[in-house]
């Protein structure tokens, strides 16, 4: 019998790990993207898509304590639509969204890493990536509090940036602000829908987690909660001090945003911006190792990942595999495709999540987190919307 993996984590890390996968890297570029569709009305647009999440999230916190097991979306989708090919298929797309994500992430760190010091990108990325794969390996307990420790890092610098906006000139664009159109915040609002995917790596955490029927789903809405909350300060502090035309053709709004409210360069947001890309790449390492893990109990031909280390507690076979691959990802696969393909997987993995939950709620309603029908159904309508949102960019 395959060694199972070790039960040490409590909701505060849990949380953390989810706030901290959920901020990530994005919201250090997306501000700047969201205040071009919907102006100064780029906070209402992330609260927007912190709603257009919630239905979803709500799906995965019900769906936890039904099945509280790793690979989580591939047991939902494997128990609610009774197919386990597609079980298969779903475990392995949250694997590669997870590897070429972390792989994205990687590549973006490295290179705010090299706007700082004269290291060089390829040894970088293989060095780092490294490094946090060994994390990964040594113990969930060590990843995740490492990873609170980097959240701790990329809040700090966030808070920081919204001191730095309100205590800013207001712009002219925010003292005679223009009529809101729905039209652009909707666009903005679907845009801001990519800063709050990773609330689903929090469920494959669930065979080391203390209590996994009461903490998994506290610990989605917490992080759903705070991220929300979050973004809609980051915008706001941007839209005030920036005027809309320079903040949504920059690639630095966060900097931006401090100059404009220090009158001091932001280099320390460089430092910070690779603290999150560390904390990105951990989690998704840790997430993708423990899908694979679980895929390993439900199908025979990948039995070999479906053990833990006796002495780390952690599969150490998939940890180094999607460690390698990320490092692969990270050197020879473009940004804007990895990112591209992360999102659409994703998007899609969460329509049938959805899809699932309203099959398994007829079949049998009893759980100990209910939620009601409508909130699948709204979730399998928003998530087909923004992936066909999503294909039409790619395309």
């Amino acid at each position: 019998m395959a060694a199972p993996l070790k039960r040490r984590i409590g909701l505060g890390l849990l949380t953390a790990y989810g706030v901290g996968v959920m901020v990530g890297a994005g919201i250090y570029v997306l501000v700047g993207a969201v205040a071009g569709d919907a102006g100064v009305w780029a906070p209402v647009a992330f609260l927007l898509a912190g709603l257009i999440a919630a239905p979803t999230a709500l799906s995965y916190a019900e769906f936890s304590t039904r099945l509280p097991e790793a690979a989580g979306e591939a047991a939902y989708v494997g128990t609610g639509l009774n197919s386990q090919s597609l079980a298969l298929l779903v475990g392995l797309a949250v694997v590669v969204a997870g590897t070429v994500s972390a792989g994205a992430v990687l590549r973006g760190g490295v290179g705010y890493l090299s706007a700082v010091t004269e290291i060089n990108p390829v040894w970088a990325m293989i060095g780092l990536g490294g490094a946090l794969t060994l994390v990964a390996v040594a113990g969930v307990l060590e990843s995740l509090a490492l990873a609170a420790v980097f959240t701790v890092v990329e809040l700090a610098g966030l808070a920081l940036v919204v001191w730095a906006g309100l205590g800013a000139d207001p712009s002219p664009d925010w003292v005679a602000p223009a009529p809101p159109v729905w039209t652009g915040i909707g666009l903005g609002g679907v845009l801001a829908f990519f800063a709050f995917i990773g609330f689903e790596d929090i469920v494959n955490m669930a065979e080391e987690v203390e209590a996994p029927e009461r903490t998994l789903p506290r610990a989605i809405l917490i992080s759903l909660v705070v991220t929300s909350v979050l973004y809609a300060l980051v915008a706001w502090a941007a839209v005030r001090a920036v005027p809309l035309d320079v903040l949504g053709q920059s690639e630095s709004p966060l900097a931006l945003v401090w100059q404009y409210g220090r009158g001091s360069g932001a280099g320390f947001l460089s430092a910070i911006a690779v603290f999150a890309a560390l904390n990105g790449i951990l989690a998704q390492i840790v997430m993708a190792t423990r899908v694979l893990y679980g895929l390993g109990g439900r199908t025979k031909a990948l039995a070999l990942f479906h053990t833990a280390h006796p002495r780390f507690g952690t599969p150490v076979l998939a940890t180094f595999l999607v460690g390698a691959a990320v490092i692969f990802c990270a050197l020879y696969v473009p940004v804007e495709t990895l990112a591209e393909t992360t999102s659409s997987i994703l998007l899609a993995v969460f329509a049938l999540v959805n899809g699932a939950l309203i099959v398994q709620k007829r079949r049998a309603p009893e759980a100990r987190f209910r939620v009601p029908m409508a909130v699948p159904v709204l979730g399998l309508v928003l998530s087909l919307a923004a992936l066909s949102v999503a294909v039409r960019g790619i395309l």
